[in-house]
């Protein structure tokens, strides 16, 4: 008979291991983000890098949401909205530096969590979506007729977090990188692993003792609290917001990057969103058809790999 030593040591080396090819996998990610300035030094270049940026931190926070607790949110984008809206009015109508805006972003972020999620998370699967969706237009709708918000024509005039878009995508960087870095270790905390037992059988979850309802709402805030600080940065890059940004289109584009890259998997929604952002602007030169190029592509991938580019591997799977 096999020693309990003997079947576990294989299985902790094939986790370090895997945990190590992740850890260099993310160093060697962020070594290329901060030489691409150096090796691409256009202008254009350097909205687009930041934009993919900001991009991987919404698909990090939907990931808590989706990858980790299995809420199927389709309205994600209202907490990019609100982020964006809350800095932006107090920037501009305050004279408040867009630092100074976040721990007011953070509040009002978790206050629309606990205001969209309380009613909501009580349903589950096609009635949560649903719900969440109308949610996400109800928020767009509220921007689209406010004067506070500027209306249709929104906000213009959002100063920066940096003096120039070098610094700004640099700063943009740094932010994001803590951010995906503090999304997986939630993921890999007690709270973290209660999302995934919600995930993957909500009533015998509830039958062992976890509050589901809680554990849901505690995700979903999550999530909120990192898509309105993304919002931030994006009001600073562009330095005007408008509701024609905040469409359901986005809420769309960010869940597409979380099932892409694979759900529940830090480093694969981080490719994931990184193909999504970057790969409509690789294909520009087909101009009228690169969307449709698009599209043709991120078929073939979810035919090739349906569970996503890097997906997540539990424990249980690698023993």
């Amino acid at each position: 008979m096999t020693a309990p030593g003997a079947t576990r040591a294989p299985a902790l080396g094939r986790a370090a291991s895997r945990l190590l090819d992740s850890r260099w996998a993310g160093l060697a990610g962020l070594v290329l983000a901060l030489l691409a300035p150096f090796v691409i030094a256009t202008p254009y270049a350097l909205s687009v890098m930041t934009s993919a940026a900001i991009f991987v931190m919404l698909a990090s926070g939907l990931n808590m949401v989706v990858g980790f607790c299995g809420l199927l949110d389709l309205g994600y984008v209202a907490f990019f909205a609100v982020g964006a809206y809350t800095s932006g009015v107090l920037s501009t109508r305050l004279g408040l530096p867009l630092l100074a805006t976040v721990p007011v972003v953070i509040v009002v972020t978790v206050i629309a969590g606990v205001v969209i999620g309380a009613p909501t998370l009580r349903l589950r699967s096609d009635y949560l979506a649903i719900v969440t969706l109308g949610f996400g237009e109800i928020i767009r709708i509220t921007a689209n007729n406010l004067d506070v918000t500027g209306g249709p024509s929104g906000i213009y005039g959002i100063p920066s977090l940096a003096t120039s878009p070098v610094v700004f995508y640099y700063l943009t960087v740094v932010i994001v990188s803590v951010a995906v870095i503090g999304a997986s270790r939630l993921g890999r905390s007690r709270l973290g692993r209660a999302w995934r037992f919600v995930r993957e059988d909500e009533d015998a979850a509830e039958a062992m003792g976890v509050h589901t309802y809680k554990i849901k709402l505690a995700a979903y805030i999550a999530g909120a609290v990192w898509g309105g600080l993304a919002g931030v940065l994006f009001a600073g890059q562009l330095s005007a917001i408008s509701p024609g940004s905040f469409t359901f289109l986005q809420s769309a584009l960010v869940l597409m990057a979380v099932v892409l890259g694979g759900m529940g998997s830090t480093p694969g929604v981080v490719v994931g969103a990184i193909v999504i952002s970057l790969l409509p602007e690789v294909l520009r030169d087909f101009a009228g058809y690169r969307f449709f190029a698009f599209g043709v592509l991120l078929i073939i991938v979810m035919l090739v790999r349906p569970q996503g580019l890097w997906p997540h591997r539990s424990r249980e799977a690698s023993s």
